[in-house]
């Protein structure tokens, strides 16, 4: 015979409830830190592990479940940044933040074949733009971490002290120098229609292998840059200038006939995905200034497509 929940199980319940309510705020974090949806998803999984680690009495005594796993999950990608750069010199060729689809496009299974818990995925605003992403990777850990922290994620810096280890007063000017490196970066903001018609325009002229076409779009010193990570193959370094990027882009579609050029959001704003037999092969993000594109980024190591295709 089963015994009836009682008072105590009730609260084990709340809590549980209130620990995993706060997991889509974790990868959010997670992901804005390292730019990685592979790497955020295992800061949650170590975030989580160290909590359950924890006694129930040890749990029941932390005031705010919330904050403690923010606290320690933005330690855990502290660290992560911080040896970040030694894995990067290795990496082979550009790395590039990994794409995000918007949530109507994102594939609904992983690659084990269970189901992906629409609480896992990351919303998607000005934060996770691509542009803001690769300046975000300029940024040393600290910056970053008071940055995100403080700006996006609106918490205090006593708070932000208390995970990057030092003051409130040098993370206020973490943060400081963060925001100013985010203004000198950005051009004037183009509305997202507009963006989304130059991209328009951006796939038809690459689709009619218009050259002109394609360096009308493009600024005269626009630069493009792909992410193989050494798995399939890429352009090493990046392309400048227009005619230059419009040539390549030209010759690639020349040699590969069959690639379908498919209008999509990335991170949040205008971009393409590229596909061969029904397959997501490559993603592309733009930054738009004006009427002209300034700076593509496409990513086409497979293992930052995962969820852009099947598992």
């Amino acid at each position: 015979m089963s015994t009836p929940p009682g008072p105590q199980d009730g609260r084990l319940d709340a809590s549980l409830s209130a620990i995993m309510s706060k997991r889509r705020q974790v990868i959010n974090l997670a992901y804005r830190l390292l730019g990685s949806l592979a790497d955020a998803e295992d800061v949650v999984q170590e975030t989580y592990a160290r909590w359950y680690a924890m006694s129930p009495q040890q749990q029941e005594d932390i005031e705010s479940p919330g904050a403690w796993l923010t606290k320690v999950a933005g330690r855990i990608c502290l660290d992560l940044l911080g040896s970040a750069r030694a894995r990067r010199e290795s990496y082979v060729g550009e790395w590039i933040p990994e794409p995000l689809p918007d949530r109507t496009e994102w594939i609904s299974g992983r690659s084990d074949g269970t189901a992906v818990d629409p609480a896992d995925r990351v919303t998607l605003d000005e934060s996770i733009n691509m542009a803001f992403l690769v300046v975000l990777e300029s940024m040393t850990p600290a910056e970053r971490v008071a940055f995100i922290l403080h700006d996006v994620f609106r918490y205090s810096f006593a708070e932000v002290a208390e995970i990057v280890g030092r003051t409130p007063a040098p993370c206020r000017q973490l943060a400081s120098s963060a925001r100013r490196r985010i203004r000198t970066s950005r051009a004037p903001a183009t509305p997202t229609a507009q963006r989304a018609e130059i991209v328009k325009e951006f796939k038809e002229a690459w689709a009619a292998k218009d050259i002109q076409a394609l360096i009308g779009l493009l600024d005269p010193d626009a630069t493009a840059i792909a992410d193989g990570g050494g798995l399939v193959d890429a352009m090493l370094r990046p392309l400048g200038g227009s005619e230059q990027i419009a040539r390549y882009l030209v010759d690639l579609a020349s040699r590969a006939p069959d690639l379908t050029i498919l209008q999509r959001t990335v991170n949040g704003q205008p971009g393409l995905a590229l596909q061969l037999d029904d397959v997501t092969v490559a993603v592309m993000a733009f930054d738009v200034a004006g009427d002209r594109i300034t700076h593509i980024w496409a990513v086409r190591n497979p293992d930052k497509l995962r969820p852009w295709t099947t598992g």
